[in-house]
């Protein structure tokens, strides 16, 4: 069978920049290279595009955007179902059977790169347009879940600074500690968790600071569970996993050093619950429009109650992520899970 020729997206203009780079090495590494051919397409900070030649490696470092890069874009023409390549002899084309965003966060999670792959007539391996958009944006993406029945936190958005008494105003039907975040936004960043009015202000200015509109929602009581999903019509969960907290939130720090935290894979709970959850994240990956992959975040409530945090159509995915590390949990290895991804969009 003739390899296929798949394009791996990494990098962006986000701030979860660093953690794509993690994600795309770990990626491009477990990628069968009797199955596939690689194009590795970089997107820098400041959102310039190169077609990179060079190593995992390299793009770990960051360093990869210094040497054997060429200026190339995704054309959205549908005659050319691929990449523009700004050669020193000319301008060529590359064809792509499917391409693999690893883009963390805005401009690359939200549904752009989808909208362009759809344009372009290429194969998205992953969340489309629609639930990339849905599932960035949290309070939509609440207020779907809660018309489907499941229980979400309360919340508040704020559309715009206002001063300590507005802000007041605003969010006082909510009890503390509340968590204020950015709307749009992943990894945890500008995400702060207070305990009283005196903090509001300074934390939505924080959140404000990486987006344009914010959200503010009451901290639930118990802890929160993760499930991977797999597929499009027939789903596979992973196994359910739990993130343990010695105090604070899983915040950015927290995600990607574990200092004080730990993540349980499998979950301490028992299977009639974990069996629950995973009916639920099946059940939010549906409501939300989602295909191909994504990891389903809920709280566990003291009571049993499953409340419904996000979906991350595009978790990380290092050989130690969480969400590879949920299929490892049902024997699905990293190796088998990408060529899995790959397949679904690719040679179905």
């Amino acid at each position: 069978m003739k390899r296929k020729t798949i394009a791996i997206l990494f990098g962006g203009h986000s701030s979860e920049y660093e953690v794509s780079l993690q994600s795309a090495a770990a990626v491009i590494r477990h990628m069968d290279s009797e199955k596939y051919d690689t194009v590795l397409i970089g997107i820098t900070k400041e959102g310039s595009w190169f077609r990179f030649r060079g190593t995992p490696e390299e793009i770990e470092k960051d360093i990869w955007h210094h040497k054997d890069c060429t200026p190339a874009l995704i054309s959205p023409d549908r005659s050319i179902h691929g990449l523009i390549e700004f050669c020193k002899s000319g301008i060529q084309t590359v064809y792509l059977d499917g391409a693999f965003p690893i883009l963390h966060g805005k401009f690359g999670e939200d549904g752009t790169i989808q909208g362009l792959l759809a344009l372009a007539g290429i194969p998205c391996i992953g969340c489309g347009l629609l639930s990339s958009a849905l599932c960035m944006d949290k309070d939509t993406a609440h207020k779907l879940a809660a018309a489907a029945g499941i229980r979400v936190p309360a919340s508040v958005v704020i559309d715009k600074m206002g001063d300590a008494v507005q802000l007041q105003a605003w969010t006082f039907h909510l009890h503390y500690p509340l968590f204020v975040k950015p709307m749009n936004a992943g990894s945890s960043f500008g995400i702060t968790r207070i305990t009283d009015a005196g903090q509001l202000a300074d934390a939505v200015a924080h959140a404000f600071s990486y987006d344009t509109s914010v959200i503010v929602e009451e901290a639930i009581e118990g802890f929160e569970v993760g499930c991977a999903v797999l597929g499009k019509d027939q789903l596979i969960t992973g196994a359910v996993d739990e993130i343990e907290l010695s105090g604070g939130f899983f915040d950015f720090d927290e995600k990607y050093s574990l200092k004080t935290s730990k993540i349980h894979m499998p979950a301490r709970i028992d299977e009639v619950t974990a069996k629950r959850i995973r009916e639920t994240a099946k059940k939010l990956y549906r409501v939300l429009h989602c295909s191909g992959f994504a990891r389903v975040d809920c709280f566990l409530t003291p009571k049993g109650e499953i409340v419904f945090n996000e979906i991350n159509t595009i978790p990380g995915f290092t050989s130690h992520s969480r969400y590879p590390n949920m299929m490892k949990g049902i024997g699905m290895s990293f190796e088998e899970l990408i060529d899995r991804l790959i397949e679904m969009e690719v040679l179905e």
